[in-house]
């Protein structure tokens, strides 16, 4: 199977990069901007048919929360656009599409996990936009897979993980939010889960919901980094009053994982896959 992967430089992209290998009955195209460019409808046409694509899988998307308060028009552009073009094409050519949203379309004042029959809600542009997006691909009849993930991270670009590394060992006191509570998503495993879902095949529109197992704040994330690094560093716990946004978070991002475990997919636990994560990039310090 010819598989299209866009967004392919960032996170999520890298990391179906990092695990392409255990699926050998398929054949990659990792594009991202420079090769084809998800809001250029023609432009993609082009690359599907030329390379023969049987699947999408879009990891390309408008990710800036903060700077999305204020650049709404390519928010739009990249996460809704973008998004109705994949699924035109995945139309037209019978192609299967697997897209990836957010924990951000709901509000987040709840306190149950949050299933995928479960209204949204989203409170700020980058929720409404990523909405937006998976509404188009329902509405244009391809067949598709949207899965909902948060707090991705992963040895790939910017992301929390590297950013408390990163804070550790230049400061000695940090503060981190205690009361917005979710699930941290390391990319690969997300990436494995993707590719056993195409594997597994599907037809129609199909939602699901999907990170790492277990429940906990951003102050233990953080707290958990420093103890697994061994990096010395008062952690001090605020709430998210104190340490204001331009986009405000959702306050319980918890994703209820029932429905995606149904259909055969292994969940690891998030401390498991922050361990795998720390061993890689400190491999990869030591290496470089």
């Amino acid at each position: 199977m010819n598989i299209l992967i866009t967004g392919a430089n960032g996170q999520l992209g890298n990391s179906v990069r990092k695990v392409a290998a255990k699926y050998p009955s398929y054949r990659f195209f990792f594009t991202d901007v420079p090769e084809v460019d998800i809001t250029n409808v023609t432009l993609l046409e082009e690359l599907v048919q030329k390379n023969n694509i049987q699947a999408i899988i879009n990891c390309a998307a408008y990710t800036a929360v903060d700077k999305a308060e204020t650049d709404i028009e390519l928010a739009k552009k990249i996460n809704v656009d973008g998004s109705r073009n994949l699924a035109t094409v995945a139309k037209k050519n019978d192609i299967k599409l697997i897209h990836v949203s957010t924990d951000y379309v709901f509000n987040g004042n709840g306190n149950l996990p949050l299933k995928e029959t479960d209204a949204t809600d989203p409170i700020g542009a980058y929720g409404k936009t990523k909405l937006d997006g998976e509404i188009a691909i329902e509405e244009s009849g391809c067949d598709a897979l949207v899965i909902r993930t948060a707090w991705l991270y992963s040895e790939f670009g910017g992301n929390f993980v590297k950013t408390m590394l990163r804070l550790g060992k230049e400061r000695e006191e940090l503060s981190v939010v205690y009361d917005q509570v979710g699930t941290p998503t390391y990319a690969p495993d997300l990436a494995v889960a993707i590719l056993d879902l195409l594997q597994k095949g599907f037809s129609g529109y199909a939602l699901y919901h999907y990170s790492n197992e277990g429940v906990i704040s951003w102050y233990d994330f953080a707290k958990a980094i420093f103890d697994l690094s061994s990096i010395q560093i008062k952690l001090n716990a605020i709430e998210s009053s104190e340490y204001p946004t331009p986009a405000k978070r959702p306050a319980y991002s918890v994703l209820s994982k029932k429905k995606i475990k149904a259909a055969g997919i292994r969940i690891p636990y998030w401390r498991d896959s922050l361990i795998e994560c720390l061993e890689v990039l400190n491999t990869t310090s030591s290496t470089t």
